[in-house]
């Protein structure tokens, strides 16, 4: 049985739909991660899963049950770490452990002992009596992270949780996170950062503009752009259009062009070999020509004509 399943949500403010007939699903021990540039409509999508907000179509089924049935059970059942840290600065790191856990419904000794745990875990035990307000970035948002373990819950939901701290941090995070999937918990994870989700992700949901363009493993991603490898061309591409050149839409589909660079994927099965004979023999002054494998970005480019970081 999945752990949550995502059924045709939609959420509109005013004329615009944040949220458009989005669907997926999650098992337990997976990380899916939703992946979009700021905007797409990510968070309001984990609004909806957690019961911040309400859709105004659509379902969210939580452990086999639906969430509106009985939202308190859900929740007990997931932790949420929102984009923004949710701390209280003036207390310490322990403190807002033993509060949150306290709220989560914890006995006093039972959230004591889940703080120390959790203190341990993210290697922060040395700086448990340090009030928040004199934390790194980085060791914010590891106190948050903590925040929504402290009833161990079974559905993770991580609203990107290494916005704006540094590579170390962001690696003992992402460190941490395999550790939590590995032990069974299921993981929704957003985020912009594309090398986040090739590293961490069982399975990829793209969104943008509120829909769920494409998802799939890393592999069936880049199946889309014609398997393991694309073409860069690089030269004087001013002006040049490369749908109009003799035999070019019949062996080839363009991804991005700028005046400098012209990134294609190759039709069918061909020779690299082959096709790097037929980019250099159109009507343009290829200065060079290299082969890549394909990556999220540039499924993205081609699903949406933009930039993932845009």
């Amino acid at each position: 049985m999945p752990l949550l399943e995502v059924n045709h949500l939609v959420k509109a403010f005013a004329t615009v739909r944040a949220v458009d007939d989005v669907s997926f699903r999650l098992e337990p021990g997976e990380i899916y991660g939703l992946l979009g540039p700021n905007g797409a409509g990510k968070t309001t999508t984990l609004s909806m899963i957690c019961g911040l907000l309400k859709p105004d179509a659509g379902d969210v089924t939580v452990d086999g049950s639906s969430f509106w049935n009985n939202p308190r059970r859900a929740q007990r059942i997931m932790g949420v770490v929102p984009q923004e840290v949710a701390l209280y600065e003036e207390l310490t790191g322990r403190e807002n452990l033993e509060f949150w856990g306290r709220m989560a419904g914890l006995e006093s000794a039972t959230a004591k002992a889940r703080a120390g745990e959790l203190l341990e875990a993210l290697s922060l035990a040395d700086r448990a009596r340090d009030t928040v307000k004199k934390y790194s970035g980085g060791m914010k948002r590891r106190i948050n992270l903590g925040v929504a373990l402290m009833h161990r819950p079974r559905l993770l939901l991580l609203d990107e949780p290494t916005v704006g701290i540094d590579p170390q941090a962001r690696a003992n995070i992402l460190e941490f996170i395999r550790r939590l999937c590995g032990e069974g918990t299921g993981i929704l994870y957003t985020t912009h950062y594309l090398e986040e989700a090739e590293q961490l992700c069982a399975r990829i949901g793209i969104i943008d503009h509120g829909r769920l363009l494409a998802e799939g493993t890393l592999g069936q991603l880049q199946e889309r752009l014609g398997g393991d490898r694309l073409f860069v061309l690089e030269g004087d591409l001013a002006g040049a259009q490369a749908e109009a050149w003799p035999g070019f839409p019949e062996r080839f589909r363009k991804l991005q062009q700028t005046d400098r660079q012209l990134i294609v994927a190759a039709l069918g099965t061909r020779d690299p070999a082959e096709c790097l004979r037929d980019l250099l023999a159109f009507p343009v002054h290829a200065e060079n020509v290299t082969v890549k494998r394909p990556s999220l970005n540039d499924v993205f480019l081609q699903l949406t004509g933009r930039d993932l970081r845009e």
